[in-house]
C-alpha cells in the first residue's frame, strides 16, 4: 500500500510555537514523515526550521533563551508601521542557517502572509525562506510590516491561522494541522503583581528599550506615561492583558472559521492558555506538551504511517 501524502499544518501563536517543536520531534519518532509543510506565523518559523534541517539548533536556541535573550531580538523604532523593526529576529535566522531559499529545500514548504491592502492571504514559496517567514510573523502593531514583491505583509494569522488548505493545495492527501489557540479563550486575566521584577521582566526591557529611543529630555516624561500605561488598575485588565486577550480572541475566531471550511485529517490541540504571548524563557514546557499532544493523538496518527 503506497503511503499518502502528509502534509504538516503549524499553526499561530507566539511563544506557543514552542509546542510545535516537540510535535514534530515525536512525530517522526513515531515513524510519520510529513511531506509538506507549511506554516502560519510562529508556525512558520519552526516549519522552516525543519525543512532546513535545523530544528534541532532552534530547540537549543530557545530552550536557553532568557526574558534578556527574547528581550534582545526587539530593535524598537517608532515608526515604520510597527513597534519593532523584526531585522533581528532576520539575524538570528540567519545564525541558525534558516536562510536558503524556499526552493532549494528537498521538500515544498510554504509560509502565509497577509496583504495589508488588500487584505488576501499570500503563500510565500520561493525566495529566501527567512524573509518568508519574517512578513508571516509581523504581528500588526508590534512588527512592522514587511515590503515584499511590491505588497506590504503582516502576520498570516489575521487570514489563515492554520494553513490546512495552503498544505492540500501543494498536493497534500493527508493533513496533520496543530491549533495553539483551541483553548486561550476564558483564561483568567494575568496579574502582573506575579510576575517577575527588574530587567529580566520581558515588558521592563521592551518600555525600555522604547524609551532609550527618545531625546534624554523626553525620557522621564514618557517613563511617567508608559507606567500609568502599563499599571493594572483595581478593576480594569492593564496593557498587555488588553493587548494578548485581544489577540486570542481573534485568533480563536478566525481559526473556528477557518477549520469549519477545511478541516484535517488530525487536528492537535496542545493545552498551552497558561502561556503568555511572549514567554519564550518556558520554551521546555511547551516543547513537552507538543510531545504529549502527539502521544495522545497515536492511535489515530498511527493509521497514515
Amino acid at each position: 500500500m503506497i503511503r499518502p501524502r502528509i502534509g504538516l499544518a503549524l499553526g499561530s501563536g507566539s511563544a506557543r510555537g514552542c509546542a510545535h517543536i516537540g510535535i514534530i520531534d515525536a512525530l517522526l519518532e513515531a515513524g510519520i514523515e510529513p511531506d509538506i509543510i507549511c506554516g502560519t506565523s510562529i508556525g512558520a518559523l519552526v516549519g522552516a526550521a525543519h525543512v532546513a534541517g535545523r530544528l534541532p539548533a532552534l530547540q537549543q536556541w530557545v530552550e536557553a533563551a532568557t526574558w534578556r535573550d527574547v528581550a534582545s531580538l526587539f530593535d524598537v523604532r517608532l515608526s515604520g508601521g510597527g513597534l519593532i523593526d523584526g531585522k533581528r529576529v532576520t539575524e538570528l535566522l540567519g545564525t541558525l542557517g534558516i536562510a536558503a531559499p524556499i526552493e532549494s529545500y528537498s521538500k515544498p514548504f510554504a509560509a502565509v502572509a497577509t496583504d495589508l491592502r488588500t487584505g488576501r492571504e499570500i503563500w510565500l514559496q520561493a525566495g529566501p525562506i527567512d524573509e518568508a517567514v519574517r512578513a508571516s510573523l509581523a504581528l500588526p502593531g508590534i512588527f512592522s510590516p514587511v515590503a515584499l514583491d511590491s505588497k506590504w505583509l503582516v502576520d498570516g494569522g489575521l487570514t489563515n491561522p492554520v494553513p490546512v488548505s495552503v498544505c492540500r493545495a501543494l498536493g497534500a492527501e493527508v493533513v496533520i494541522a496543530v491549533n495553539l489557540n483551541g483553548d486561550l479563550l476564558g483564561r483568567r486575566f494575568q496579574d502582573e503583581a506575579n510576575l517577575p521584577a527588574g530587567p529580566e521582566h520581558i515588558s521592563g526591557e521592551f518600555v525600555q528599550r522604547m524609551l532609550n529611543q527618545l531625546p534624554a529630555s523626553l525620557q522621564d516624561h514618557a517613563a511617567q506615561i508608559a507606567s500609568r500605561l502599563l499599571t493594572k488598575g483595581p478593576t480594569a485588565p492593564g496593557y498587555f492583558d488588553v493587548l494578548t486577550n485581544s489577540i486570542n480572541i481573534m485568533q480563536d475566531q478566525i481559526t473556528r472559521s477557518r477549520l469549519a471550511g477545511a478541516p484535517p485529517h488530525v487536528l492537535l490541540v496542545p493545552r498551552l492558555a497558561d502561556f503568555g504571548l511572549m514567554e519564550f524563557n518556558r520554551a521546555k514546557e511547551a516543547i513537552a506538551e507538543g510531545r504529549a499532544c502527539v502521544q495522545q493523538a497515536l492511535p489515530m496518527l498511527q493509521r497514515y504511517k
